[in-house]
């Protein structure tokens, strides 16, 4: 329950501490939150917001967190000496930290006498799951996102849109989300597109980009990546890209998946039959089996997530 409490206040701070991880705490005494936190904007972990919310009350209590307390001396102190020093006797973590420089919190709370207890939650990882990938595999957390006709076409014909307006709202938010967008020069060719987020709050627009062979159109504002897809990924999260959400056609798809580079499916579906056209992807190599598929309602359409690899 509170580990559950913990992951809703790490979510609710989503990207707050950008690029830093968003870690949730709860802090329990007598049965009762004495404190709660999240990573704050300036780095300050969210199991030190909690443990100064809860002050003397701390000591003899249990701390719920989303992922094991740092271990190193980095742009803060380690969190676990703060656990120890506060007197909390029980850590309940949701994940282990796939940062190796900073990894070892529990064994270093076991050690000085915290009991400890680690919860493997795929709601704690996910909460974190563009960092994590982008900490634990050296590339962006790549997100495919496409819309399609319920019988998987990704064009229809005598309209510019497939989905409807709720579901290309929701998009200009996950650009929002996103430190990345991209799309293929096919897509370039055809839309010429912005990929910018528009009329949703952004604190600063991802980078756009467009992966393979140019030339680029002389009003275009992407920003062109032309050699091998793995490469480019390394080269982006090198400049700090965690996550990036690829919004390319079916041939960009298709490259990706056959690299094996797509993290997480999100697949609109509207409720239009067209009997023609382009499809979700041009080929794959092998069949991809997809993870935690989940269904949602977004206007007229439905939404489809699904994970092609767990963070």
């Amino acid at each position: 329950m509170s580990l559950q409490r913990a992951i809703e206040v790490a979510v609710t701070a989503a990207g707050r501490a950008h690029p830093k991880p968003t870690v949730g705490a709860v802090l329990v005494a007598g049965g009762r939150i004495v404190g709660e936190g999240a990573t704050e904007e300036r780095g300050r972990h969210g199991e030190i917001v909690a443990l100064a919310a809860a002050r003397d009350r701390a000591r003899g209590a249990t701390l719920y967190v989303t992922m094991e307390p740092c271990a190193h001396h980095g742009s803060t102190p380690p969190c676990t000496e703060a656990i120890v020093a506060a007197g909390v006797t029980k850590v309940v973590a949701g994940s282990l930290d796939p940062n190796p420089l900073a990894a070892g919190g529990l064994e270093r709370l076991r050690a000085a006498g915290v009991e400890v207890e680690l919860v493997d939650s795929w709601e704690a990882r996910r909460s974190n799951e563009a960092w994590r990938r982008w900490v634990a595999s050296g590339r962006p957390f790549v997100t495919y996102k496409v819309a399609a006709t319920l019988d998987g076409r990704v064009t229809v014909p005598g309209s510019r849109w497939v989905s409807g307006e709720s579901s290309r709202r929701l998009v200009h938010e996950l650009r929002a989300a996103s430190d990345a967008v991209a799309v293929g020069m096919g897509t370039v060719r055809l839309e010429n597109p912005r990929l910018d987020a528009r009329d949703v709050s952004a604190t600063q627009q991802p980078r756009r980009l467009a992966f393979g062979n140019g030339p680029l159109p002389a009003s275009s504002e992407l920003e062109l990546r032309s050699g091998p897809l793995e490469e480019e990924l390394r080269s982006l999260a090198a400049d700090g890209v965690q996550s990036l959400l690829l919004e390319g056609g079916p041939t960009l798809a298709g490259a990706f998946l056959r690299a094996d580079l797509v993290d997480k499916l999100l697949l609109f579906v509207a409720a239009t039959l067209v009997g023609e056209g382009p499809g979700l992807l041009d080929r794959l190599d092998a069949p991809r089996p997809l993870s935690r598929l989940t269904t949602s309602q977004v206007g007229d359409d439905v939404l489809l997530e699904a994970y092609l690899r767990e963070p």
